[in-house]
């Protein structure tokens, strides 16, 4: 299990995101609160965020947060409207690699995942290669249950030039929902993705229960930055997901103010 977080709004450091909150990203990598596997994410770290002409970038580092101050140096430089980070703790059989770090890119899409599949590769590893392109399989490096959750999804979105990042985000997972209950397995998919204008967020489990995933805003009615994590990166104002739901967060404007248009739906 790994710990997430997203946001979109106003132009940030990258610090205030990872490590200026009471429960930054940078204190849930060693001293995690609601991680229900594991004691520490101490198998890397990554951060993808967006420049001022909406080309993303990341970094990934296969050592723990707060080994790395590489991390901490590029975060006091870098401002972003648009960023997603995460701390990882290995699945079961898989390897620590820079190839099974996140974020993962496609384009213009930034993706974290915190769950997995039960018993991947005996599963689920062969059914989700068989429903991609030629193009989107190539996108793959790693061995991770999320890179293929990430592969899917880039499939989604290509397929149906009216996708939106809610709509394929929930055609993911209404697909791997089909292929679990076809082979007889279970997942958990907590997602933030990203193209740099908009946010969708899930919280989903299939016969298994979903991980811990939480949203906050600076203003319910006329929000300018919103935050999503794994854990509340603070004690104010901190709303949990339900299960199997979903959120999504469209900037209308970016420029001087962020003006954000903000739902959240059960995912059925």
């Amino acid at each position: 299990m790994c710990r997430l977080v997203g946001y979109l709004g106003n132009s940030i450091q990258l610090d205030e995101l990872l490590y200026k909150q009471e429960h930054s990203l940078y204190n849930q990598s060693y001293n995690p609160l609601e991680l229900k596997s594991g004691v520490v994410c101490a198998d890397g770290s990554g951060v993808g965020w967006y420049d001022e002409a909406g080309k993303p970038f990341i970094y990934r580092n296969t050592i723990p947060m707060w080994n790395d101050p590489n991390l901490k140096e590029l975060s006091h430089y870098v401002q972003s409207t648009c960023a997603v980070g995460y701390v990882r703790l290995t699945g079961t059989g898989e390897s620590l690699d820079i190839s099974n770090c996140q974020p993962f890119r496609s384009g213009n899409l930034l993706f974290v995942h915190n769950g997995e599949i039960t018993n991947f590769q005996q599963t689920l590893y062969r059914p989700i290669r068989d429903h991609l392109s030629d193009s989107t399989y190539r996108l793959i490096k790693g061995m991770t249950d999320s890179e293929h959750i990430f592969a899917l999804l880039v499939e989604m979105w290509q397929s149906s030039p009216n996708s939106t990042l809610l709509s394929a985000l929930r055609a993911t997972l209404q697909k791997l929902t089909h292929l679990a209950k076809e082979h007889d397995t279970s997942f958990s998919a907590n997602v933030i993705v990203s193209d740099g204008q908009a946010i969708a967020a899930s919280r989903y489990a299939y016969g298994i229960q979903a991980p811990t995933l939480y949203w906050s805003c600076d203003d319910a009615n006329h929000p300018t930055r919103v935050t999503i994590a794994s854990e509340p990166l603070s004690d104010q104002n901190w709303t949990p997901f339900p299960d199997q739901s979903t959120l999504f967060v469209q900037a209308e404007s970016l420029q001087p103010t962020t003006s954000l248009i903000m739902s959240q739906l059960p995912y059925f």
